[in-house]
């Protein structure tokens, strides 16, 4: 062998560029949000190379480490070359982080929150002060260690006497090969969760099979709405890379709230422990290992409706036809009111009859002196797109629906590739008659939206004014495929301003909506303040057109900018009163 690498490389002196080149592994993408909940990918990031530097608060080696990383960064940031700081340590307190990045003067640096070391294990990294470059052109990372010689454990040097990080980067800029791609980290070790015995990956049997199970089959199986099924180990192992690179993005679990901000209801989250457990296990191979596998114990079969059985099923009229190919116009359906007096809804939910083509259902409900969105169709009374949770109201709570109003279906369908047929229904679950909260959906929006043109960060803001006091329960953020971002702001009159739901990285893919574990009373005079933020740039993947401004429409490649939202105004006092002597 050692011959061969003579003739290939002439003598070996050459062995280390050989091994530069050979030894290059591809980083996989990752989503993490910095300290002022800004969503950062490594896969978009815009310069030539990203260097990422690992820390954790109170680390000396680290703390010291941080100016050469503020002197790296001034010296090389112009020559295309960006400087994310990683605090990879668990459970940080953000007063720990707030205070270290004042005494060390960080505030200009992106510095991003891997509360989870989800990035720090798919790096290998083991040590704080630890830096990885990567590549973003071909994505593999061209050098990891140590900036220097100078700190190590409990001793250092009055100066370095070697520069593995500025040499690296020199040379990459050149175009030459990195010579010393790996050098050994000098920091504090970083404690990952300790979910296998000794240092062998977690058993897939007892402890991955059981995990999945319980939070990805529900959706990952046959009649489920993702795209493959979890039936056994072989079919997972196929996906165990694919596995990592959903949990680095963030696409997977699809639940994407800020955590600092609320409490939701049926939050899809997963642990630090058992990401890791994930993580770890695709990393080893994914071993099947011995034992009954439990991804083949059968399943409990799916409820034909999520919240049990309905009072009332609407049906659209006629079986609808959907073209193989070319774009739908939205269709708007009458559906007979089955009432002939007024009822209060506990709870609605939406089936989509056919999930190939079925975008979006929203069931509209107008009557004499009723809401409406502006449009002429009524209020909004409850609405289907991909990841819509079920919705029930709290006890006491419920939506009037008059006798005499007008449903229409707005049916919004995509094109396959072959000619379909949906049917869709929607579930009314009846409350025993009025309750003390009258709810409604409400919003706050921009109707007359434009988005210049290759625009990043194109920043859009709506209001919407409590006149009287009322309870809100939900939020539901609604863009199309330029959305970036969203956050509710509460203002109350008092001139508190407070955050109820930051969306930092919004999926068109997934119509979330955001329940409050506690729902939120707001006096009269509070306004709801909604910020949203378009993506028009090329670096989105999923923009139709960079080059074009884009303007308020019903189509996916136009835009919306809607927060909606659940809310009910707080009774008279004499209903009060009246419901307590009942």
């Amino acid at each position: 062998m050692r011959s061969i690498l003579h003739s290939l490389v002439g003598g070996a002196l050459m062995l280390p560029l050989l091994c530069s080149h050979l030894c290059a592994r591809t980083a996989p993408n990752f989503n993490l949000l910095d300290d002022h909940g800004k969503n950062h990918e490594l896969y978009r990031a815009s310069g030539r190379a990203v260097v990422l530097f690992f820390t954790g608060t109170g680390c000396p080696i680290a703390r010291k480490n941080s100016a050469k990383f503020k002197t790296l960064k001034r010296q090389f940031e112009a020559q295309g070359v960006e400087f994310w700081m990683i605090n990879a340590y668990a459970d940080e307190e953000k007063k720990a982080i707030d205070k270290e990045l004042s005494e060390l003067r960080l505030h200009h640096v992106t510095y991003l929150l891997d509360a989870n070391q989800a990035v720090a294990l798919a790096l290998d990294v083991v040590r704080t002060a630890e830096v990885v470059v990567i590549d973003t052109q071909t994505r593999n990372v061209i050098y990891q260690g140590a900036i220097d010689d100078q700190f190590a454990e409990g001793a250092e040097r009055p100066e370095p006497t070697e520069h593995y990080l500025a040499d690296a980067l020199k040379q990459f800029l050149a175009g030459e090969p990195v010579t010393k791609a790996r050098t050994p980290a000098r920091g504090c070790r970083i404690t990952y969760a300790k979910v296998s015995p000794g240092t062998e990956g977690p058993d897939y049997v007892t402890q991955v099979g059981p995990l999945l199970r319980e939070h990805c089959v529900e959706c990952h199986r046959t009649g489920g709405v993702a795209p493959w099924s979890m039936s056994n180990h072989r079919r997972v192992a196929n996906y165990a890379d694919m596995l990592e690179e959903v949990l680095l993005t963030r696409r997977m679990p699809p639940w994407d709230p800020h955590p600092d901000y609320g409490e939701f209801r049926d939050a899809r989250r997963l642990t630090r422990e058992e990401i890791q457990t994930l993580l770890l296990w695709a990393k080893s191979g994914a071993p099947r290992g011995t034992g009954p596998d439990p991804l083949e114990e059968p399943l409990p079969e799916l409820p034909s409706w999520r919240l049990g059985k309905p009072d009332v099923i609407l049906s659209l009229p006629e079986p609808q036809k959907i073209a193989a190919v070319g774009v739908e116009p939205y269709r708007y359906i009458s559906l007979p009111n089955p009432f002939t007096n007024d009822v209060w809804l506990a709870g609605v939910d939406v089936k989509p009859g056919n999930r190939k083509v079925v975008h979006h259902v929203i069931l509209f409900a107008k009557w004499p002196g009723g809401p409406d969105t502006g449009d002429g169709r009524g209020a909004v009374f409850a609405g289907w797109a991909p990841g819509a949770s079920r919705w029930k109201y709290p006890s006491g709570v419920a939506k009037r629906l008059p006798a005499k109003a007008k449903l229409t279906a707005q049916m919004h369908y995509t094109t396959c590739g072959s000619e379909q047929i949906d049917q869709s229904e929607i579930a009314l679950y009846l409350a025993d008659g009025p309750q003390e909260h009258s709810a409604e959906t409400r919003f706050a929006a921009e109707w007359n939206l434009e988005i210049p043109a290759g625009a990043e960060d194109a920043r859009h803001v709506a209001t919407y004014a409590f006149v009287k006091p009322a309870t809100i329960y939900s939020f539901v953020p609604h863009m199309h495929v330029r959305g970036k971002w969203m956050r509710y702001e509460l203002l109350s009159p008092g001139g508190q301003r407070e955050t109820l739901l930051l969306v930092p990285r919004y999926d068109f893919n997934w119509q979330l909506s955001y329940s409050l574990k506690q729902p939120r009373h707001v006096p009269a005079g509070s306004w709801l303040m909604v910020t949203a933020s378009f993506d028009n740039s090329k670096g989105n993947p999923a923009n139709p057109d960079p080059k074009k401004p884009v303007f308020f429409g019903e189509q996916s490649w136009e835009e919306m900018f809607i927060g909606w939202f659940e809310a009910a105004d707080d009774p008279p006092p004499s209903a009060t009163a009246a419901s307590l002597d009942r």
